[in-house]
């Protein structure tokens, strides 16, 4: 009989609205795992097992409503809560409580969610790692969950919570996803509100999630959007293989899944075709780092006038380099980002979705830093909904997978393309 903590979030929440299972029961189950298993993966930023339990103990006393019932979730330390510190992965906000929840908690809370604690990120969602290990990687040789989610990816890969919150500017959900083995997705830009979560770069910020399906990612944002994400069938579908301009960065691994992607794709009747982009899209990694390096710079002018000194060298680093980016440039990696949504729009009525690399391969080992974020920012800056489907291992062992790609604002397509394929490397 399966575990309470091995049951998806769908499942958790119809069990609990029907009263056969209580909020507690839920919370205690999963209180005990991270227990046991977090001493070696250390995913936590703060996790209080008496918080947890009287969260769930208030829910089943009010009748434990709503559609998120009793599922626990995670929440990376970028994210505001009332009821816990957030310190944003820096120690010039220890302690720190702000006064209210960010919306996304809030409407975790009002749909009767459980707050399961706060997630370590990198230092304000950019560079220097946290302290968190991969949970695939044994001890003897450790590797990065990649960043800048790197707690709520790894939660979710052990079985410490179904869901948890994530955030993207870069490559922060869809890589640490790719690292951990774990499905990861990043909403069309909007779809989630930012309020309440620090910010690094407020035109790329996009709020996301982490879970181990491809239905309980979408059963999440759905409940939490109001935006219907039903999932379909995908046969006659046309699928691009997008290789990107970076294609020289994947590895043998991330070559591989590409290829298995396709193949499962294709015995599912839909038609596979390269999906050549626009020459001008070299360029695009570049805009985003401008546009992010710029952007930091300005959003964190309190703290560089009153505790620069407490940066750590990466990130003074990247603001650094934003304070480098003139106007004229930042102005030139916007008209390119433009020009290129377009092209994408375009590109995405000739094919259905795309399909490509979620990072250069296996995850790094040590955890000196999260790895190469090169193969998402390009999707970042576009802001396309973006799913990553674990595939299957690389040759150390270590997960692989793809990310699926689907049109902005019409991400029930990229959605049900990851349900199908997921369904297909499972089976």
């Amino acid at each position: 009989m399966q575990k309470i903590e091995d049951w998806s979030a769908r499942d958790i929440a119809a069990r609990v609205a029907r009263r056969e299972l209580t909020a507690e029961a839920v919370a205690r189950a999963l209180v005990e795992r991270t227990q046991a298993l977090d001493p070696a993966i250390l995913a936590w930023q703060h996790f209080d097992a008496e918080q947890v339990m009287a969260q769930a103990k208030a829910l089943d006393g009010a009748g434990a409503q709503g559609p998120l019932a009793g599922v626990p979730v995670a929440v990376k330390d970028l994210i505001d809560t009332a009821d816990m510190p957030t310190t944003y992965g820096s120690p010039i906000y220890a302690g720190h409580r702000p006064a209210v929840d960010a919306a996304v908690v809030a409407s975790l809370r009002e749909a009767g969610g459980v707050v399961m604690g706060k997630t370590v990120t990198t230092e304000f969602a950019t560079f220097k790692p946290g302290v968190t290990r991969n949970p695939r990687a044994t001890a003897e040789s450790p590797r990065t969950p990649g960043g800048s989610s790197s707690g709520s990816a790894a939660a979710v890969a052990c079985g410490m919570v179904p869901l948890a919150f994530g955030t993207q500017t870069a490559a922060s959900i869809v890589r640490p996803a790719a690292y951990c083995g774990v499905v990861g997705y990043k909403p069309t830009f909007g779809l989630l509100p930012m309020a309440g979560i620090k910010s690094l770069s407020p035109t790329l910020d996009t709020a996301g999630v982490f879970a181990r399906t491809v239905d309980d990612a979408a059963f999440f944002v759905s409940t939490l959007s109001r935006m219907e994400l039903a999932t379909g069938p995908v046969k006659g579908w046309r699928v691009g293989i997008c290789h990107t301009p970076h294609w020289d960065l994947a590895s043998d691994d991330a070559r591989r899944a590409l290829q298995l992607a396709a193949r499962h794709f294709d015995k599912l009747g839909a038609r596979v075709v390269e999906a050549v982009v626009p020459g001008a899209w070299a360029g695009l990694a570049q805009a985003q780092m401008d546009i992010m390096g710029f952007e930091a710079w300005a959003a964190f002018a309190p703290e560089r006038n009153s505790h620069a000194s407490l940066f750590s060298p990466a990130f003074a680093e990247v603001l650094a380099s934003g304070a480098a980016v003139s106007g004229g440039r930042l102005a030139e990696a916007h008209a390119l980002a433009i020009h290129a949504r377009g092209e994408i729009e375009n590109l995405l009525q000739q094919v259905d979705v795309l399909i490509a690399p979620s990072a250069t391969g296996e995850a790094p080992q040590g955890l000196d830093a999260t790895g190469n974020p090169i193969f998402s920012r390009m999707w970042s800056l576009l802001g396309v909904p973006c799913v990553h489907v674990p595939t299957g291992v690389g040759g150390q062992g270590m997960p692989v997978g793809v990310t699926v790609i689907g049109p902005r604002w019409r991400d029930a397509k990229a959605l049900s393309a990851s349900l199908a394929l997921e369904a297909a490397v499972r089976g």
